[in-house]
Formats: C-alpha cells, sequence, structure tokens
C-alpha cells in the first residue's frame, strides 16, 4: 500500500479529471467553502468538521418531511404530528417556585398554535421571530386553542426556507455553543456537493459487489444521505454509506492480521506434561467446559511459531484466571518467561495473590541444583515498589529467574527487560491502548521473537462489536460459571423507606456471618457532582446503620501498603463492611462477601454495574445487590437499573448497553481521535457488519495486501493514518 500525501489535491473543479477520493476531500479545508471565515471555521472545528470529507460525513440526526406535513389547521388534539411553521412572537415570565415559562406563537398559511416549555430559557433565544421551525409533539387543547407543551424542535431557516417546502428536510446536529445551526450546515453541504459534482466522487467498491449488496454508488450516497428524493432513498443512501464505514474497519484489521501472521515470528511451545499436569491436578474443582475449550484453543495457538493473539471474554466469575495462568505455566513450562499486565495497581495486587495461592509450592527444573528443581518465582512490580524491591525484581527479570512477573504499566517502562519473554496476558485490555501492548511485547525477546498474546476482559462484548472492534484477534467466550458460584438478586432501591429497610437488611446478613461492600463514586465531595463519597458514607454509617461493626474504607488514594491492609482485613474477615470507591470493581474475590450496596446507582453505566455486582455471589451463600437512585434518575438511567434488575446475564445486558449508549464507548486506542463509526450502529446493523467480513475476505490477499484493488488500498492507508497518524511508519 502506497501512501499519498493529503495535502496535494486541488479544490474540487471543472480542470480535474478523475473523480475525488475521500483522502482528496479530506485534505481539502472547509475554509474553500464560501460563506466559511475564520469564526465559522473556529466553530465547526468544536463540532470536529475541518474538513470537505468531515462536512459530507456530519450526517443529519433526522429528517423532517415536509412532502407530507400537516398544516396547522389539520392537527387532532391527542395526536402526535409535526407542524412547520413560522415563529409570529416569543415571551417568556418567571412562575412560581422560580421556574421560567416560555411561549411561542407559530402560525401556517392555515393556523396557528401555541407551543409552551418550562425550565427552557434558551427557547426564547432560539424561537426568534421570523424563523421557520418545526415541531414535534402532542397536540393539546388549552381554553380553546391548540397547544404543545414541550415539543421537539428544529430550526429550519430564517426565511429563507422557502426552496425547502414539498422536500424532505435534513436536520443537522446543532452546537449552541458553536453557532451551528441546521440551515448553516445544509448551505455548506450544498455547496460542497455542487463544487464536487465537477468531478464526481470515486467508488473503489468493485461492481460486482455492489451488485450483489444491492448498494448504489458513493457519490450518488453521499447527495442523497443529505437531500434524499424519498425516505426509501434515504435508506439506500445510509445503507452504502454504512457498508463503507464498516469495510474499511474490516479491510484494515484483515490486513493487519494477515501482514502479521506472514511476517511475525514466535515461539512454538509444547503444552503438555510435567508442570501443567500438576497444575490441574491441583484444582480445587473441575474446569468448565468453556475453560476447557479457552485452553485448548490456547495450546493449539502457541504450539506453532505463529504468534498467538487472542481475547478471552467471559462474564463476570466465569474463571479467567484459571485460563490466564494456564497459558502462563506453558511459558514456564518450557523454560521462558510470563507476564500478566493489569491497568491498576490494586487489580494487578490481587491477581498476584491469587497467583500466589494457587502456585504455592510449584517447583520447575533447575539444572544448577543438585535436586534439578527450585521453586517457580512469581514477581510483583507496580510503581509504587520501593527503589530496592524495584531493582531486585528487574534484575530476576532480566537474567531470567522471575518465571511470572505481573505488574501494572510499569512492566512498559524502558528499564524492564526480559531475558525470554514468550506469554503476555492482558488484563482489562480495553483500558490499554494498541501501542502499549505492543511495547510489552517488545520488550520480550533480544531475537525479537514475539511473543503470544492473550487479552482478557470481564467485560462481556456484543458480537457485532467483536467483529468489528477485535476482528484481529481470534475470541475465546467463557459462557459458563464454575460450580459454587450463586445467583445474585439485583433491587433497585428508590425513597429512604426502601433504603432505611435496605440497611436492616444488610446489617442483617452481616450479624449471619457474611460481609457487605458499599460502593460510592467519589473519594470526597465535588460541586460539580452530588454524589455522597466515600469518606463521608464511612462516616455516616459508622455513626448509623452499621454503627458497632468493623467497617473499613478503601479508595485510590490509599498507599498500596494501605490498600493491601485493608483488603487483607476484609478477605481473612476482620472487616464486616467495605466501603470503597470503584477500585474494586474488578479482580476483587472474597466468596463471605454477599452483600453489594451500590449508592448512586444511576450515575454508572450497565458494564460497570455489572462488574461491580460481580464481587459478590462467588461462594456458597446466596447474594444481594442493592442499586440505589437518586430520587430523580434520568430516563436512560432508568433503563439501565431496570435492565440490570432484569437480568444477570452479561452478554445480554451487553447489548442491552449497545442499544442504549451507541458504539462510543466501545472503541479504545485503536480508535483514538475522531469515531470509526460516524453513521453505522453496532446494535443495528449486524448484517452490514457480516457483509463488510465477508467482502474484506474476498478483497484481501492471503498476505494482507489489496494490491488488486488499489483504490481500495490507497482508501484504507488514509483512513488507518487519520485515525492513527503513526500507522504508515509502522506498518
Amino acid at each position: 500500500m502506497n501512501p499519498h500525501s493529503r495535502s496535494t489535491p486541488e479544490a474540487p473543479g471543472p480542470a480535474a479529471k478523475d473523480p475525488l477520493t475521500l483522502r482528496e476531500l479530506d485534505a481539502i479545508g472547509v475554509e474553500r467553502l464560501n460563506g466559511v471565515g475564520p469564526q465559522r471555521r473556529k466553530a465547526l472545528a468544536e463540532v470536529g468538521v475541518e474538513t470537505v470529507f468531515d462536512l459530507l460525513t456530519y450526517y443529519p440526526r433526522r429528517y423532517v418531511d415536509r412532502t407530507a406535513q400537516a398544516p396547522i389547521s389539520e392537527a387532532v388534539v391527542g395526536a402526535e404530528i409535526t407542524v412547520v411553521a413560522d415563529v409570529a412572537s416569543v415571551s417568556s415570565r418567571r412562575l412560581r417556585g422560580g421556574r421560567r415559562m416560555v411561549s411561542a406563537e407559530v402560525g401556517d398559511a392555515t393556523g396557528v398554535l401555541s407551543a409552551v416549555f418550562f425550565n427552557q430559557a434558551w427557547r426564547e433565544r432560539q424561537l426568534t421571530a421570523g424563523r421557520t421551525v418545526a415541531l414535534f409533539g402532542k397536540v393539546e387543547n388549552y381554553r380553546g386553542r391548540k397547544q404543545m407543551t414541550n415539543p421537539v424542535v428544529d430550526v429550519l431557516g430564517d426565511g429563507s426556507t422557502a426552496d425547502r417546502t414539498g422536500r424532505i428536510v435534513a436536520i443537522y446536529p446543532q452546537s449552541e455553543t458553536a453557532g451551528i445551526v441546521t440551515w448553516d450546515v445544509a448551505n455548506w453541504v450544498a455547496e460542497a456537493q455542487r463544487r464536487c459534482s465537477a468531478r464526481g466522487i470515486a467508488d473503489p467498491l468493485p461492481r460486482r459487489w455492489r451488485s450483489q449488496l444491492g448498494l448504489i454508488s458513493r457519490g450518488r450516497a453521499l447527495v442523497e444521505i443529505h437531500e434524499p428524493p424519498s425516505m426509501s432513498d434515504r435508506w439506500a443512501a445510509r445503507n452504502r454509506l454504512v457498508f463503507d464505514e464498516f469495510l474499511r474497519v474490516q479491510l484494515m484489521l484483515r490486513s493487519q492480521r494477515l501482514a502479521r501472521e506472514a511476517h511475525e515470528l514466535g515461539i512454538a511451545h509444547e503444552s503438555r506434561g510435567g508442570l501443567i499436569e500438576a497444575f490441574h491436578r491441583r484444582l480445587p474443582y473441575p474446569l468448565t467446559g468453556a475453560q476447557q475449550r479457552a485452553m485448548a484453543a490456547i495450546d493449539a495457538d502457541v504450539s506453532t511459531q505463529r504468534p498467538m493473539h487472542r481475547l478471552l471474554q467471559g462474564d463476570v466469575g466465569s474463571g479467567k484466571t484459571l485460563v490466564a495462568l494456564h497459558a502462563l505455566l506453558v511459558a514456564v513450562r518450557n523454560g521462558h518467561q510470563g507476564a500478566l499486565m493489569a491497568p491498576t495497581e490494586v487489580l494487578a495486587e490481587q491477581h498476584f495473590y491469587a497467583l500466589r495461592a494457587l502456585l504455592d509450592g510449584f517447583e520447575v527444573p533447575d539444572a544448577s541444583r543438585l535436586s534439578g528443581k527450585r521453586p517457580l518465582r512469581l514477581r510483583l512490580l507496580s510503581g509504587s515498589a520501593s527503589a530496592a524491591r524495584r531493582r531486585e525484581v528487574l534484575v530476576e527479570i532480566a537474567v531470567g529467574t522471575a518465571d511470572i512477573v505481573v505488574g501494572t504499566h510499569a512492566l512498559l517502562e524502558e528499564s524492564v527487560r526480559f531475558d525470554s519473554l514468550s506469554v503476555v496476558v492482558v488484563d482489562e485490555q480495553h483500558r490499554f491502548g494498541v501501542s502499549q501492548r505492543a511495547r510489552l511485547r517488545e520488550s520480550g525477546r533480544d531475537d525479537r521473537r514475539i511473543p503470544h498474546l492473550l487479552v482478557m476482559t470481564a467485560t462481556p462484548i456484543p458480537r457485532t462489536a467483536a467483529m468489528t472492534v477485535y476482528g484481529d484477534l481470534d475470541v475465546s467466550v467463557l459462557d459458563e460459571l464454575p460450580p459454587g458460584r450463586t445467583p445474585i438478586t439485583t433491587e433497585w432501591v428508590q425513597g429512604p423507606l426502601a433504603a432505611e429497610s435496605m440497611w436492616a437488611e444488610v446489617r442483617c446478613e452481616i450479624e449471619a456471618g457474611r460481609q457487605a461492600y458499599v460502593v460510592c463514586p467519589l473519594i470526597t465531595e465535588s460541586e460539580s457532582l452530588d454524589a455522597r463519597s466515600a469518606e463521608q458514607m464511612h462516616a455516616e454509617l459508622v455513626a448509623g446503620s452499621l454503627a458497632g461493626l468493623r467497617v473499613g474504607l478503601l479508595h485510590g488514594r490509599l498507599s498500596s501498603v494501605d490498600k493491601e491492609s485493608v483488603m487483607a482485613q476484609f478477605r481473612s474477615g476482620k472487616l464486616d463492611a467495605l466501603v470503597a470507591t470503584t477500585v474494586i470493581e474488578v479482580g476483587i474475590d472474597v466468596p463471605n462477601a454477599t452483600v453489594m450496596v451500590v449508592l448512586s446507582a444511576d450515575r454508572f453505566g450497565i458494564a460497570q454495574l455489572h462488574q461491580l455486582r460481580g464481587r459478590v455471589g462467588r461462594g456458597s451463600h446466596a447474594s444481594t445487590c442493592y442499586l440505589v437512585s437518586d430520587d430523580d434518575p434520568t430516563p436512560i438511567a432508568v433503563e439501565r437499573l431496570g435492565a440490570l434488575a432484569a437480568t444477570s446475564d452479561g452478554f445480554e445486558l451487553a447489548e442491552r448497553d449497545l442499544e442504549l449508549r451507541g458504539e462510543g464507548t466501545l472503541f479504545d486506542e485503536r480508535q483514538s481521535g475522531r469515531s470509526d463509526l460516524k453513521l453505522a450502529s453496532l446494535a443495528r446493523d449486524v448484517n452490514w457488519v457480516q457483509a463488510a467480513r465477508d467482502a474484506a475476505a474476498d478483497l484481501i490477499g492471503a498476505d494482507g495486501d489489496l494490491d488488486a484493488h488499489p483504490a481500495l488500498a490507497d482508501e484504507v492507508d488514509w483512513f488507518a493514518s487519520r485515525r492513527d497518524p503513526d500507522y504508515l511508519q509502522r506498518s
């Protein structure tokens, strides 16, 4: 793939012959368009629009169908409709209790209607006389007049929109702070389209794939997504552009994967006998079928010189740690080293102590000893380690006497050099970027052989996201719970009476010999976020609901020594309850803890609440998770809490989370910068994800090249370098 400069193309014009590529459109600044001066350019940059490509892909958020709009005279009381009208007047007044009401009179050729807004003072600035607006809402009868209360408002223009009558009008995302309004965007898009029309827009997708999938051309799609002749044309345009977004991602991931497999050299391992069999014999309970399948897949991966790149995803408590330890022991069994990297010190320390308990008494071959064996050496390397301890561990890592090393991002520092690192496990991998993971792997060996990589997440990933975001990895799923795990009852607690009853239940459970977590979102009070801090809650509980009980406090500002001391007391039963921040979200395993209380739960996301809930139900006793919400949770918070109360299936919750939040939070540092998916939805477009995967498999060569499709190759290079400026230097 030959990169092209982003600075060479001319502005669209009649002298140029070849159709415009996306790379060329991305090299033309919006300041080249009429009406975009320095102030407008700055405002557009605030909403992510800097180039003509950005503008053409600044897609409408919805459409007003003026071909079938209802005149005000035909608006029926009780019906939800859209009316398009001109603002005649607007006023506001203060109501009792400090609330403000804004009233607007709007009218069309057939009648008038009132629009009333409560606690939306900014509407007075928005709805100035003379503006044309689309109002969507329920029609009411107020004192004999038609009225809408708090309708959805789209400002269509300032009297210059007569030419849009009888058409489908695109409504763009607007920004009050940046001063971006929908009719300005529509005008700029129209001018960009006009100036592109002389050359047209290139379509790199082979005709046979367009025909097979029933897709229109890219140029037509980019016109009709903004100005659709009909709503069916709008859907046809969307389908083409959604497919393009997924195809670029799939081509890049598949290309990287095949090129890596063709050029990277790893270390072949033997996965049977000796240490591995001894480890399996010592397990206190049988492995689940899912664990056995994951271990078998890992064994197959590491048996060749092709470096493993596997994602291990499993719900809370599904036994990922044992699978990871199996992979690490394969490295040790073959005379190499293993490393496990976690995103926080608390999680790294939890992994270290869990592995230490599992590996107690294990020995590895050592030709320098008369017995031929020595104890397996497990080491912890974190940022808070003392200088002397750190030097000691670094020496052991460098000479190879440290067999398995657990650490945080401290493992990525230049001073850390492994003697023979052959297996790397990265936990909660979404918290590390690709460059960080690559740095750990590259520190492995002087002969530049690449260690096998296993990345883990306890956050279940929707199927479409796994195919799109992690398409360059093989995937193993742990979808079974080990023996002894008990179901968790989840209750949504609202109001002071319900909270009082909950604390009584928590005390009863503790008095029965069990333990409890209480999670708060902050360490100290914040003026910007009305949520109880861990410190304040600890003080309140000690003096009130949990008075007389042993209540500990854990948060991220404690030193590493203090954090481990608190956790050791809780694990050993010396504390009845632990008030903590989300530092306990992952990695904490205390089977006797059966109660989880999450305060201000409406401020957390589904994935984080599911992770917190997974800290209980880890033993043989029935467990309960209480989700305590604020007095007036938002509608989306109500959806989240309702979903968590309804199911404990992490994969079902992941799909629901995707529906509620969209794609934005799914992408890690692979997608640094602008979002890869501007129009596509992983929740709605699963068929197009699969179609893009099939097309990528067909179009790309066995060694990862797109030589047979140079236009697509150039687009993938442009796309990859746009999201990661260092891509071309690394590829």
